[in-house]
């Protein structure tokens, strides 16, 4: 694969995941947030079995014990991220939403601290700046005009963050993503269900309205196989370009589809969030390949 084949597939991705937003939103209609989160990655479980199949036969080492308990906790933490996300988006739009859930890149460095002891690269600090004076502008410049589903969102990029941080050292180790992906989006889909079976009303005609986003969603798990092809054949940085425009794609989609709008005042923190996203991925990259070797 040539690296604009690999980028265009990143680039598809991040569509896909972005026209997930929109999804995520118009399911509410007919179906309980929890409901949603649980059937979605229900069928997000059964779109990956096949690659971990294919996967399986290729691993050099079986999955420790110690590998499935993390396993479980990266659900947990997935669980966590798409269940404060999908709850946000009841009082909060699509393009908030898909902008502040974007901040995950920002906070990634600054979970390491946390898990990994790894004092962050200097860029997290003016990145982090921008990324809360973006969504201080996203607000109007009144915090006040923060809604519950704002605040909710900013949990969601927490969660994002603990995810991808625990993700990524654990497929360092086992060399499985997709069998992580599939126990994550399991796990997930059970904490989902047992929640929405406590607290949610559901009917069949419920499930049959909003199938079409439960199904479009659920199969978007794929888009994880596409990214983990694509990044085989490109540099992280044009990788982190590229997948970025996820948010881009929300926006767009949710500005053709649902008519959302914004003030000026709301384009300028999503743009700064952007900008946040983008230096906080290229700088630490850019200056490492700036060194002189020793």
């Amino acid at each position: 694969m040539t690296r604009v084949q690999a980028n265009l597939l990143l680039l598809l991705a991040a569509a896909i995941w972005g026209g997930g937003f929109v999804a995520q939103s118009t399911a509410m209609k007919a179906i309980g947030p929890f409901w949603f989160i649980g059937l979605r990655f229900a069928v997000a479980t059964l779109a990956v079995l096949p690659f971990v199949l294919f996967e399986a036969r290729k691993a050099k080492e079986k999955t420790s014990a110690r590998h499935a308990k993390l396993y479980i906790l990266i659900g947990l933490a997935l669980f966590g991220g798409a269940a404060t996300q999908q709850v946000g988006l009841q009082t909060t739009t699509v393009t908030n939403s898909s902008f502040i859930t974007g901040l995950y890149v920002v906070f990634v460095p600054v979970i390491a601290v946390f898990f990994l002891r790894r004092a962050p690269h200097w860029i997290i600090w003016p990145g982090a700046l921008m990324a809360v004076t973006g969504i201080y502008l996203l607000s109007g410049g009144h915090l006040s005009a923060l809604t519950p589903g704002d605040l909710l969102t900013v949990v969601c990029a927490v969660f994002w963050a603990i995810q991808i941080t625990l993700a990524g050292t654990t497929v360092s180790e086992t060399g499985r993503p997709l069998a992580l992906s599939a126990t994550q989006f399991a796990v997930t889909a059970v904490c989902a269900l047992a929640v929405a079976a406590v607290v949610e009303p559901v009917s069949l005609s419920a499930i049959q309205a909003a199938a079409p986003e439960i199904l479009y969603v659920g199969i978007s798990g794929v888009a994880f196989v596409l990214q983990v092809i694509g990044q085989r054949y490109t540099t992280p940085s044009q990788a982190a370009i590229f997948l970025s425009s996820e948010a881009l794609f929300g926006a767009s989609l949710a500005a053709l589809l649902l008519g959302e709008t914004m003030p000026v005042t709301g384009y300028a923190g999503c743009a700064l969030m952007f900008i946040a996203m983008l230096v906080v991925e290229l700088v630490p990259g850019l200056t490492r390949r700036r060194l002189p070797a020793t």
